[in-house]
């Protein structure tokens, strides 16, 4: 993001960092009522966004220009052809006119992005202020990403988060350049996406009777029931207003662990018949069956989701399957001597593998956690690499593309300092400054190897995050540095990006995120007597 403090940018990188920034030798461009806009026909959806964004905060018309017509002038275009990168851009501003090139219509996006965040913080605003001069400064910024993947993971299976939620979230990874939402839809605690073909998924594994609060031992819990889901219409508003800011959201049903929420729905689908939908927090010992009744009721789910997700990417999950259910399977060992598996790692494998060939035959690929390298890898499957750097480097050696994801680095649930008064403190310390400085792709790798590291992503794991105003403390102003991070190439110093982001932090609050101060939470941010590990 842009520093507004001084027009003097060529001083000091954006953020997300610029390849390359130069200062202007013109007063800038100051817009006004007779400022016009114009865009070619792959612009279209980013000048509309900027005329909604922005004519909102400033108070201006921005009407698209007719023809030569007079005033100022905010110009969009397309040009594969200008020597950009992909996702990349150009934004020249001069006195008379700010000239946005992308290399592609996400390129162009970027660059729109790029200026609002140069003009002054109350362009975040939903309504505008009086006495605001709306200059640009008058530079010539080249850009584009370092990763293709710069995604965030949302799980709305633990707290449900309801849809506005969930669309106020899609813009805020795209204020920050991020392209990939991750929707982990399913858990041992709730079922959250409609499905057709099985109505109990939402009718009854959409709800528990009441929570786990913290993570103290032993549980207490709050006796009050939880719950909520997303309509197939829903999801496809979800899916439109991302593509609309080029994210694209990634779906994830967890299989073959995590699914106590669907054997409550369906107990033919699990080792022990009947159980609850889950109100703790942790690893359930409750898993699917290898039946092919299972593996085809899973087909059926993942042949809606495709409808519903254009993604190319399905995220199955993989983590955390605890095998003792299939240790004492009659089916499960049957299944391992027919198949010639050798043991519980070796059936897993082979379960994600069925999935596998089943999304690769409808154009699609799987991604999942790096516990689907266990018994062996299918192909063209994807990693996600999170317990450390392991998982990533070995699949990277194997041929596999890589998200980097590890715990220590990435983990947007873990607490945030050391002070007693962090809410439900659990994990090991993540400051910002520990994640603006994480190195994406491992080292080690050879430069081949390192091309298989896709991106980066950060997660969101909301046990301890029930509403909305938790979920900003959590996030900002820790995916700022997150955005960086996986934008920018070269090295990084974090007292050169810290005063940035004290002046980014102006914008979240004009935009009325609540992000945790920089000094520490306020009283209102604590939870006293909540326990965490």
């Amino acid at each position: 993001m842009p520093d507004t403090s001084s027009p003097r940018l060529g001083d000091r990188p954006l953020v997300p960092r610029p390849v390359h920034t130069e200062q202007g030798t013109s007063e800038g461009l100051t817009l006004t009522a007779a400022t016009r806009v114009a865009a070619d026909a792959e612009s279209r959806g980013t000048l509309a966004w900027l005329q909604r964004e922005l004519g909102a905060s400033t108070g201006l018309p921005l009407p698209v220009r007719d023809g030569d017509g007079d005033g100022t002038l905010i110009r969009l275009s397309v040009d594969p052809d200008a020597g950009l990168a992909p996702e990349g851009y150009r934004l020249t501003v001069g006195a008379e006119e700010a000239v946005i090139v992308g290399h592609d219509p996400a390129g162009v996006f970027y660059g729109a992005q790029t200026l609002r965040q140069l003009l002054p913080a109350a362009a975040y605003r939903s309504a505008p202020l009086t006495g605001v001069e709306w200059t640009l400064p008058a530079v010539r910024v080249t850009d584009a990403p370092r990763f293709r993947w710069r995604g965030v993971m949302l799980d709305v299976a633990r707290h449900f988060m309801p849809k506005r939620e969930v669309l106020r979230f899609i813009d805020l990874l795209a204020t920050h350049k991020l392209n990939v939402l991750h929707l982990h839809l399913t858990d041992d605690q709730g079922w959250r996406v409609e499905i057709r073909r099985y109505p109990r998924l939402t009718e009854v594994g959409s709800w528990r009777t009441e929570s786990q609060v913290g993570a103290a031992e032993p549980p207490v819990f709050d006796g009050r029931p939880h719950g909520g889901f997303y309509t197939r219409d829903d999801i496809r508003e979800i899916v439109a207003h991302a593509a609309a800011r080029h994210v694209t959201v990634v779906p994830e049903v967890d299989v073959p662990g995590h699914s106590q929420a669907a054997i409550h729905a369906y107990p033919e689908l699990g080792e022990s018949g009947e159980v609850p939908v889950w109100t703790r927090w942790g690893i359930s010992g409750d898993v699917l069956a290898v039946t092919d009744h299972v593996l085809e009721f899973y087909r059926n789910v993942f042949d809606e989701l495709i409808e519903l997700f254009p993604s190319t990417y399905v995220h199955v999950g993989g983590d955390e399957c605890p095998k003792g259910q299939w240790k004492a399977s009659e089916s499960a060992q049957r299944r391992i001597r027919e198949e010639g598996l050798g043991d519980e790692d070796g059936l897993q494998s082979w379960f994600i593998r069925r999935l596998d060939a089943h999304l690769t035959a409808r154009g699609r690929r799987l991604v999942g956690w790096d516990e689907i390298l266990e018994g062996g890898l299918a192909d063209g499957a994807t990693v996600m690499s999170w317990r450390g750097e392991e998982g990533g480097v070995a699949a990277a050696r194997a041929g596999h593309d890589v998200v980097m994801t590890p715990t220590a680095t990435s983990y947007l649930d873990y607490k945030q300092s050391e002070d007693p008064d962090e809410p439900v403190p659990v994990g090991t310390p993540l400051r910002t400054e520990d994640v603006y400085l994480a190195e994406p792709v491992p080292g080690g790798l050879t430069e081949e190897e390192g091309r298989r590291v896709l991106g980066a992503q950060v997660n969101v794991w909301t046990e301890h995050i029930d509403t909305p105003r938790k979920l900003d403390y959590m996030v900002f102003p820790r995916a700022a540095a997150f955005a960086e991070q996986v934008w920018s190439s070269g090295e990084r110093d974090y007292a050169e990006f810290e005063p940035r982001l004290a002046h980014h932090l102006e914008r979240l609050e004009a935009a009325g995120v609540e992000y945790r101060p920089l000094d520490g939470p306020r009283p209102w941010h604590t939870r006293p007597g909540v326990g965490g590990r």
